[in-house]
């Protein structure tokens, strides 16, 4: 009799800890796709309104206006469905942002100068000025945080580009195949390579308390673990999709279920060697970049669903944990000013002034620093990373959201602006 109720107990409980899970997942739903729609409508992207839309489900608005429907909704069962679900999508989504990268950028001989002053410039900048800022903030904003991880975390936050949304920016303002678009994205991919490379080692460097024998043994493990899918992963995979190719350009459905495990099997295997599981995802999409049927057929089969489902759990899973309201004093909001005036210095005057340095023109070296200043969706993942490690108090965490959104939310009417100066027309074209 008490094994039945115990077993009963567990099914309702269950059913309680599902019921609630739907509910957030209706709220993520709705509040991502009319946050997006309403982004749309202003000229902005549909992630820069979701990425809104997630901070104002969270504390800093539901939270304050609505406080006991906020507890109702996210507080009423543990949040750990949530979190599984966001990390699987996030692991997902780097697989999918290795996958689309375009490494064809990094061999164009055209504007090469250009493009590397420009990235090696909008790496350098901001990264130095952020390892000023933590240094000179660590007192008064983190004291109780190792202050070489903070300072290292807080100079990769500011030095992030986030090519994906760049990307979708300059497709829909008509600029993507001009030589202006083809400058910006190709520094902006160097400077993503260069961004999640110095992420990694980070994230090494901290998930080893900082011991340099340690720090260099996960690096080697990591080393190897990319060159062993370089030389083996990779060339099984390419033999397997020659033979079972997509059709109609969808993925056979138990190719599709051996690359969903291979993506895991990899996030599990970066887990173990001491960086997070979203890095394996990433590693298995670069290995595949190359194979347009496969990009082709994984954006019609599975982006879709990425995109509209697990990327708004992320974003809300990142609105979660920033409340604006926990900035209730001039000096939080003094090095908030700071921080985000810093970000944007770094990337647009250092950005512009290289690509002024070669030859262009005063427009098009403004549209080159704005370009370079998006960072949206990228800076969240680090910054969620640096939050996971401890090395960014909830503070700073929430300054970090804010400068993602400053930065992606300027970018389509300052780059409109600029492109109206050239003569270049800026309808923005439509969305799905």
């Amino acid at each position: 009799m008490n094994v039945f109720i115990a077993a009963a107990g567990s099914v309702l409980e269950t059913e309680r800890v599902v019921s609630f899970t739907l509910l957030q997942l209706l709220c993520i739903l709705a509040g991502a796709r009319l946050c997006g729609g309403v982004a749309r409508k202003l000229g902005q992207p549909r992630v820069v309104g979701e990425i809104v839309g997630g901070l104002l489900l969270g504390p800093s608005l539901f939270g304050r206006l609505f406080p006991a429907q906020f507890e109702f909704v996210f507080h009423s069962t543990p949040g750990l469905p949530l979190v599984i679900l966001s990390q699987i999508g996030l692991t997902l989504l780097m697989f999918q942002i290795g996958l689309e990268f375009d490494f064809s950028h990094l061999r164009e001989r055209q504007n090469r100068r250009a493009m590397i002053s420009i990235s090696a410039v909008g790496i350098a900048v901001p990264f130095a000025l952020g390892w000023w800022l933590g240094d000179v903030s660590h007192a008064a904003l983190a004291p109780d945080i190792q202050p070489l991880g903070y300072r290292l975390f807080l100079a990769v936050a500011l030095s992030i580009t986030a090519i994906p949304i760049l990307g979708r920016i300059m497709v829909e303002l008509g600029i993507s195949r001009t030589r202006l678009g083809a400058i910006a994205i190709t520094a902006a991919a160097l400077d993503d390579v260069t961004g999640w490379t110095l992420l990694a080692l980070v994230s090494a460097l901290t998930m080893a308390q900082f011991s340099a024998p340690d720090f260099f043994l996960k690096v080697g493990l990591l080393v190897a673990y990319f060159l062993f899918n370089l030389f083996v992963t990779r060339p099984l995979l390419r033999r397997l999709l020659d033979r079972y190719p997509p059709v109609n350009g969808q993925l056979p459905h138990d190719i599709l279920a051996l690359l969903l495990g291979v993506i895991f099997v990899s996030g599990l295997i970066t887990f173990y060697l001491g960086v997070f599981v979203i890095f394996g995802g990433f590693i298995i999409g670069v290995l595949l970049h190359d194979r347009p049927e496969v990009v082709a057929a994984w954006k019609r089969s599975v982006a879709p669903f990425v995109t509209v489902f697990f990327l708004p759990i992320f974003f809300t899973f990142t609105g979660l944990r920033t409340n604006v309201n926990a900035l209730d004093t001039p000096a939080l909001w003094g090095w908030c000013a700071l921080l985000i005036g810093a970000a944007t210095v770094g990337k647009f005057v250092g950005c512009a002034a290289a690509a002024r340095w070669h030859g262009l023109s005063w427009p098009e070296s403004g549209c080159i620093g704005i370009m370079m200043n998006t960072r949206a969706l990228m800076e969240l993942i680090v910054i969620n990373v640096g939050y996971e490690l401890g090395v960014i108090p909830p503070s700073v965490f929430t300054m970090l959201v804010l400068m993602a959104i400053f930065s992606t939310v300027v970018t389509s009417p300052c780059l409109r602006g600029w492109l109206a100066r050239m003569g270049h027309r800026t309808d923005l074209r439509p969305d799905v």
